[in-house]
């Protein structure tokens, strides 16, 4: 187990998270932690990247099997960061119940990981999947904080969001979860961990389509407010016209 490693990375993102309230100290908190967030999942996404598609072993394949350094780093740098983020959001309570499942429920699964030696690869593929999405979901944030959401780039991130949510991590998801099942290598508990995560997907997929839903219908029924407005503005001068004459 890397302790230092792991005590090392929750300091990094402390001094990180100090480092930006003293950089935009006219902000709040949440828009400071929301910045190691970003930080963060930009920095995770390109590290178990690499690990997943070039570094390896495959972990459609390779469920279960013993932790390469270069997995142990990343695990350690992850489960430092939700170390810090479940402590800040316990202690602001901002998060919701199924949120804090979620990072307690992370933080399990990669201890685990790193304790016993063994999963880093699905482990890694799984944090993947599930930070792709979350560079994303703070820009959507930071958007609302700048009065940038209502937009054409609001949009766009919205519907990239959605996507990348439902394909990578609910479909591909789904695939990496039966590999992981159907492994003899990984153990019972890490394959009950696995099935936290993958419910804990399925309930966040349908709030994301509820959300797309509301929009897109929002969305439509502006649109048609404003064909009808500007059919209309247009009828009126034709109107006028016919009592002129």
């Amino acid at each position: 187990m890397p302790v230092l490693e792991v005590i090392c990375s929750l300091i990094g993102w402390l001094c990180l998270y100090l480092l930006f309230c003293s950089t935009f100290s006219q902000r709040g908190p949440e828009w400071n932690c929301r910045l190691v967030t970003l930080t963060h999942g930009v920095i995770i996404v390109l590290l178990t990247a690499y690990v997943v598609f070039v570094d390896g072993p495959w972990p459609f394949t390779h469920a279960g099997t013993e932790n390469t350094d270069l997995q142990i780093f990343a695990l350690a740098v992850c489960l430092g960061y939700f170390f810090f983020d479940l402590g800040w959001c316990v202690c602001y309570r901002s998060e919701g119940p199924v949120m804090l499942a979620h990072h307690a429920a992370s933080i399990v699964g990669i201890f685990l990981a790193l304790l016993m030696g063994v999963s880093g690869c699905e482990t890694c593929g799984v944090i993947f999947g599930s930070e792709i999405t979350n560079p994303l979901l703070q820009s959507r944030w930071f958007l609302r904080q700048l009065g940038l959401y209502d937009s054409m780039l609001g949009d766009a991130v919205d519907l990239l969001f959605i996507l990348l949510f439902a394909t990578v991590r609910v479909g591909v998801g789904t695939v990496m979860f039966y590999c992981e099942l159907t492994s003899p290598r990984t153990l019972l508990i890490m394959k009950l961990g696995g099935v936290v995560m993958y419910l804990l997907a399925w309930v966040f997929m349908v709030d994301i389509a509820r959300f797309g839903y509301k929009k897109t219908r929002a969305k439509y029924r502006k649109w048609m407010e404003n064909h009808q407005l500007k059919g209309t503005s247009e009828e009126k001068p034709v109107g006028h016209a016919d009592k002129s004459d």
